[in-house]
């Protein structure tokens, strides 16, 4: 009788936790790791063109973080995330071939390297090659390559610490909300009039955070956490070195939780601003974002597994026109960053080098079974692109980072081009492209999405 008892105990106490054993998620292998990326001084700052001198002070540091999920088996991705404007074609590659050489079964797709987009951090060689609108000083050119250098470095031993430090964990994740991004377009009578914030335009206020614990210790190992909303809370005249609100974020995350390291990717934030600016409201970002993510950690968070597909592809997006040299040499006469640019692409036909007809655009979806689709996509993409994926695939299981791989450029979508201005043309020029994208832009880079996600995921466009 005192059998059967148990037995029954033994089976009552089964039904009332198997729900909670399978939120608890299954066992994934997770691997972190943090370096200090931090420049010698003095350097010169990107993001914004009116620094004609060198910073020569440190607010915050910079850091660049790493974060590794599955083991050999399962096929592990690895994520990197670096405080700085842009990563190049390049930079990414150089992850990818370091990582490969030691994990020869690891494909270019499992790989994804981010910028956070900080408009207070180092010029990175090989990206907005006419930021400045003028040549830089050769000392000042020699200090940006040593820390690219580093970047490159830094960015390849972090990927491979992640992986050299997985072990089991579990995942879940979560979506909250925050709202200090506004739109920046102005727009009067469909027409881009300036660049001024705008309440109501077109925004992404989603806030998506992964969570992966320990499952020895039941700590918190890391924290992977995204918004669409530029890194421009400094302004031009602030010439320091600061992650701005994605480090402010990331900084107190990691001091909440000590152990964990924590990631911050932007969305498709190219055409907002955080709001309101300046170095106080850093601190107030970063906090936001911190405390959104405190209330995510207290709620329900669904769990999920390894990745089960994962696929990228490097489309051609061409340019809208030919641009004739009559015009460069027309532009000599413009503003001067339209004149330096002009001058910089008459250089290139005296020298019988072609200017470029198009960008080079990379593509990368990874899809955790079929809970969660992460999609990265490269360049400075406009919230557009969020929007719509969220529509067409579901708000509820899409994440969209933008800055990943390579940033040829601003990305506008169909009505960004229709409207003009900054973001879709103006911007182009800094990029050492002489025109806009093509006006199917967007239908190439959400085709190419649906086109890597698994059958069954979702409809596939037209291509």
């Amino acid at each position: 009788m005192r059998k059967i008892f148990l037995l029954s105990r033994l089976f009552v106490l089964a039904v009332f936790f198997s729900p909670l054993l399978r939120a608890a998620g299954p066992l994934v292998s997770v691997g972190v790791a943090r370096a200090d990326l931090t420049p010698e001084l003095p350097i010169q700052l990107a993001g914004y063109q009116q620094r004609t001198t060198e910073a020569t002070r440190v607010v915050a540091p910079l850091h660049v973080r790493a974060l590794a999920i599955g083991s050999e088996t399962e096929g592990p991705v690895v994520l990197v995330t670096a405080e700085v404007i842009a990563v190049s074609e390049a930079l990414s590659e150089a992850v990818a071939v370091a990582v490969r050489a030691k994990y020869p079964a690891i494909s270019r797709a499992r790989i994804a390297v981010c910028a956070t987009h900080q408009h207070n951090g180092p010029a990175i060689a090989g990206t907005l090659p006419f930021m400045f609108s003028r040549d830089l000083p050769p000392e000042t050119v020699a200090r940006i390559e040593k820390f690219t250098t580093m970047l490159r470095e830094k960015m390849i031993a972090v990927a491979l610490a992640a992986l050299a430090d997985r072990r089991p964990a579990r995942l879940s994740w979560a979506q909250g909300t925050a709202d200090f991004a506004v739109n920046r377009r102005l727009i009067v009578d469909g027409k881009h009039t300036g660049y001024k914030s705008t309440p109501g335009g077109p925004v992404d206020h989603a806030l998506p955070v992964l969570r992966a614990v320990d499952a020895a210790s039941g700590a918190m190992r890391a924290v992977l956490v995204n918004y669409a909303c530029h890194c421009t809370t400094l302004k031009g005249g602030e010439n320091f070195v600061h992650p701005d609100w994605a480090g402010e974020a990331a900084t107190r995350l990691e001091a909440a939780h000590p152990g964990t390291v924590a990631l911050v990717t932007i969305g498709c934030g190219a055409d907002s601003d955080p709001q309101p600016r300046g170095l106080p409201e850093v601190a107030t970002h970063g906090k936001t974002v911190a405390g959104e993510v405190a209330r995510l950690f207290a709620g329900e968070m669904r769990p999920v597994g390894r990745v089960t597909s994962a696929k990228f592809e490097a489309i051609e997006i061409p340019l809208a026109r030919t641009v004739p040299r009559a015009e460069l040499e027309e532009r000599l006469k413009a503003k001067p960053n339209i004149a330096y640019a002009a001058a910089q692409f008459l250089k290139q036909l005296h020298a019988g080098q072609p200017l470029p007809a198009g960008i080079n655009f990379p593509v990368q979806a990874w899809v955790f079974g079929g809970e969660l689709a992460m999609v990265f996509l490269g360049g400075e993409v406009v919230a557009d692109y969020a929007l719509r994926l969220k529509r067409e695939l579901g708000a509820a299981r899409v994440w969209v980072n933008a800055y990943a791989n390579h940033v040829p450029c601003y990305i506008p979508s169909t009505r960004v081009l229709a409207e003009g201005g900054y973001e879709a043309e103006a911007a182009m020029d800094y990029y050492g492209l002489p025109t806009r994208l093509a006006l199917d832009v967007e239908e190439r880079i959400v085709g190419t999405v649906h086109g890597l996600l698994p059958a069954g995921f979702a409809p596939k466009l037209e291509r």
